[in-house]
């Protein structure tokens, strides 16, 4: 059920269109001496999270739940009901693609809100309207950034980016004569100087990953610096939610910013469909893949929304296309607009600090439990890797059985040669409480 309630307003105007002068003279026809005399012995009142926690417990009697500490890329953060309320509206949901500017105002100021939160949220001067997922947006960014630096043949990316964004990478430059190196990362972040010396003049860019794929936070400013001294460009994938607390990817000079955005209102729903977010520097914005929607004025000088910049081959001549994107995610962009304005600054810093304490109380536990230990000491945001001391499958089995779920194993994930095997990540959000902690602790 939507968590909606009425407004003082929307009260006084149903009391109006009744004709009746207040709330309590609904009750006049029942006899006073029926009528409770005291307020309803009822508990404090709750947010909405804790609400919602309290009715799962009570759910939880009836049938299991289990308790998701999953990671590696797609995370069980919390969606206010209004996301659904409003992205489930008829208007927004049949929408297709808004290629007729006078019948899709709502959906195009949708997406002009969309790429302004992003910006905010990214300190970044543009943004698309969306792309289709996180790996996805880490190719077009290399092929974008290969555009701006006319550097076409040789891309660096750190071995601690998600291996599934690598597979992508790679899918997407099989058949081009460009290199795709990667710099591994034995200590659960990079070496700067290893990076250095994997530059040269050929290079495109640098794509690394904040918070990356085990958790751990990077030297960014020293990889940005690295890049930019080889007239390459940055380029990071960074976790939406972590820029609650940590320096947003503007603040530290990158040049391109992507996301996978199902952190903001997007359910797990089985691993997709996603959203894919990229946002640059105005001086790259015409070798921007996908589309921009613009502020404009109609004839009589209202203000309205357009599509403004279309860069696919569609609408272009095949040498000026930037990408073969043709659309954008529009139903989730909107459901992570929804979402962060919602939140707004505050919100999402205290969802960040939710999970940046609770995933460090969780290593903690896990360590004290004796079962595992650290892979890297490196700080870490609200996911890390652990090895277990009786070996990973093993222990990954005991907690599912307990009715907890944690992973991904390192093995399953395709990382090549200087990946690690023997390792499973752990990932904490706002949504675990402290007993679900100590139960995964208990249990294994």
């Amino acid at each position: 059920m939507a968590y909606l309630f009425t407004t003082p307003e929307q009260q006084q105007q149903m009391l109006e269109a009744i004709g009746a002068p207040d709330v309590g003279s609904l009750f006049d026809s029942i006899p006073a001496d029926l009528r409770l005399k005291r307020p309803l012995d009822l508990p404090a009142a709750l947010t909405e999270l804790e609400l919602e926690q309290h009715a799962r417990r009570l759910a939880g009697k009836n049938a299991s739940r289990r308790v998701c500490f999953l990671g590696g890329g797609a995370y069980d953060h919390y969606i206010p009901a209004v996301v659904d309320e409003i992205a489930s509206r008829g208007e927004f949901y049949t929408a297709y693609t808004p290629y007729q500017p006078e019948a899709s105002q709502g959906s195009l100021q949708a997406f002009f809100e969309y790429q302004s939160l992003i910006c905010q949220l990214t300190g970044m001067d543009a943004s698309n309207a969306s792309l289709y997922e996180g790996g996805t947006a880490v190719s077009e960014a290399a092929f974008m950034a290969m555009r701006v630096a006319d550097r076409h043949s040789r891309v660096v990316i750190l071995g601690s980016v998600n291996p599934e964004y690598r597979q992508v990478l790679r899918t997407y430059t099989d058949n081009l004569d460009c290199e795709v190196v990667t710099v591994p990362t034995p200590a659960g972040t990079v070496d700067v100087d290893r990076v250095v010396d994997a530059l040269d003049d050929r290079t495109a860019c640098v794509i690394f990953q904040q918070p990356n794929v085990f958790g751990c936070l990077e030297d960014v400013r020293g990889l940005v610096d690295a890049a930019h001294a080889n007239g390459a460009l940055a380029v990071v994938s960074f976790d939406p939610v972590s820029l609650g607390i940590l320096e947003r990817p503007g603040d530290y000079g990158a040049d391109i910013a992507v996301a996978e955005g199902q952190p903001l209102g997007v359910p797990l729903q089985y691993g997709g469909p996603y959203l894919g977010v990229l946002a640059c520097r105005s001086d790259f914005v015409r070798r921007m893949p996908g589309r921009i929607i613009v502020e404009a004025k109609d004839r009589d000088g209202r203000r309205c929304f357009v599509l403004g910049l279309q860069t696919r081959e569609q609408h272009i001549r095949r040498d000026k296309a930037t990408s073969n994107i043709c659309t954008n995610q529009g139903l989730l962009a909107l459901r992570a607009t929804v979402h962060l304005s919602l939140l707004g600054p505050q919100g999402l810093r205290e969802a960040a600090e939710l999970c940046v304490r609770k995933a460090h109380h969780a290593a903690e536990r896990l360590a004290a439990a004796g079962a595992v230990e650290l892979l890297y000491d490196r700080p870490f945001f609200k996911e890390f890797a652990v090895r277990a001391k009786s070996g990973t499958a093993a222990w990954l089995e005991r907690a599912r059985a307990g009715g907890y779920d944690v992973g991904p194993d390192l093995a399953s994930l395709s990382g090549g040669d200087e990946f690690p095997r023997d390792g499973a990540l752990v990932a904490v959000t706002e949504q675990r409480t402290l007993s679900e902690i100590e139960g995964l602790a208990a249990i294994v």
